[in-house]
C-alpha cells in the first residue's frame, strides 16, 4: 500500500505553509542547523515585491504565503510535531515538519528559467 497522503491531516493553509517552510529551511541565509539533531531554525522571512516574493530560485505568489505570517498556523504545526514556534521572531522545524511531504512544491514554488 502507498503511504497516506497527509497523515496528520493539515488543512490547505497548515500545508502551504509547512512547504514554505521546508523550502525556507533550505537556504543558508534564512536558517541555520538546530538546536536539536536534524532541527533546523528559521530566523530569516522574506519581503513580498507586490504580490510574490522570491525563496532562492523560486517565486511565490503572495496568496500562497499567508500563513507564513500567521500566529495560529505556526502554532498548529507546534501542535501536530512539525514545529516549536518563537512567534514572531523564528520558528524550529523539526525533523518530522522537514520531511513530511506536503505535496505542493511544485504547485506552490515556481522555478521559471531566466
Amino acid at each position: 500500500m502507498p503511504p497516506r497522503t497527509n497523515p496528520l491531516k493539515l488543512n490547505p493553509l497548515q500545508l502551504r505553509t509547512l512547504t514554505l517552510l521546508q523550502a525556507l529551511a533550505r537556504l543558508p541565509q534564512a536558517a541555520l542547523a538546530g538546536p536539536g539533531d536534524g532541527e533546523v531554525t528559521i530566523h530569516v522571512f522574506p519581503d513580498a515585491h507586490g504580490d510574490h516574493f522570491h525563496l532562492g530560485d523560486a517565486t511565490v505568489a503572495g496568496k500562497d504565503a499567508t500563513g507564513l505570517f500567521n500566529e495560529k498556523v505556526w502554532h498548529a504545526l507546534e501542535r501536530k510535531g512539525m514545529a516549536r514556534a518563537e512567534w514572531p521572531r523564528q520558528i524550529v522545524l523539526t525533523p518530522a515538519g522537514l520531511a513530511y511531504d506536503t505535496g505542493l512544491n511544485e504547485a506552490i514554488l515556481h522555478h521559471h528559467a531566466h
